[in-house]
């Protein structure tokens, strides 16, 4: 075990880690496209979400402060969580690059934290493609990581295409005066993702680690198309017309990925 960093005062360093969920599906008709809507508004609404949250608080070892939620109309909502500051002595395997375990067995604690939640469901208004996407940030200051939550928050949805971005801000004095602007080792997220998870998607890194930034974007590399399926699709597609949806998907699910429109 490495010898820990002797701090003049607070740790200041501001970890953040923010990422997108993408859980896409095709319906047929425009009743099916609403129902979806439905279906993901009430899977997903403000109350569930606050619930992720709050159990992604009770795991980390924190208090609430305030919690504001808001479902939207016509769809949609958002969550955000205010953790107080609570000094801890964190162990090795809190600060070390590993993932973070699931909920039935994990141990850390953050010191000071917000987290937030959004969700944008959304209908292709053509092709009756549906998108929805989370975005979740989890803000820490202190010693720990937010990185150590990824385990848990990423299974707790389907998740077709993940974007995941950490970066550190500002920098911790020791106790010489010299400056620490990351006070943690990390090579690649991906250190920080379940085997489990690593062997289901396929994984690209773009770091700056000059600035302390890094970056992994996932897809899914399963593809059930009976799984994208939703409403009337699920049974009345010919077989011509599932190959025709399923390039849908895909295609759908490349731009996503490589965040660019491609050509069909």
């Amino acid at each position: 075990m490495k010898s820990k960093l002797k701090l003049h005062g607070f740790n200041n360093l501001t970890k953040t880690l923010s990422f997108n969920i993408y859980d896409i599906c095709y319906a047929e008709t425009p009743e099916d496209q609403q129902a979806y809507v439905r279906y993901i508004d009430e899977e997903y609404d403000a109350q569930r979400l606050t619930q992720i949250l709050t159990d992604v608080v009770d795991i980390i070892g924190a208090n609430v402060l305030n919690i504001a939620r808001q479902d939207y109309d016509p769809q949609g909502a958002s969550v955000t969580i205010l953790i107080s500051e609570q000094p801890v002595e964190p162990t090795e395997s809190q600060i070390e690059e590993s993932p973070g375990p699931l909920p039935e067995t994990i141990l850390a604690h953050l010191d000071k934290s917000h987290i937030t939640v959004h969700t944008y469901p959304e209908i292709h208004p053509v092709d009756g493609l549906a998108t929805f996407r989370v975005d979740i940030d989890v803000s820490t200051c202190g010693v720990i990581s937010p990185l150590k939550a990824l385990n848990y928050l990423i299974h707790q949805f389907d998740s077709d295409i993940v974007t995941v971005d950490y970066r550190v801000r500002g920098f911790t004095r020791d106790v010489e005066g010299r400056k620490h602007f990351i006070d943690h080792e990390i090579n690649s997220i991906q250190k920080y993702l379940s085997a489990d998870t690593r062997a289901a998607y396929q994984m690209t890194d773009v770091n700056v680690y000059q600035e302390n930034m890094f970056h992994t974007k996932m897809l899914l590399k399963d593809f059930d198309l009976d799984n994208y399926l939703f409403g009337d699709a699920t049974r009345n597609l010919s077989g011509e017309q599932r190959k025709q949806v399923e390039e849908r998907l895909r295609h759908e699910m490349l731009e996503i990925f490589y965040a660019r429109n491609m050509p069909h």
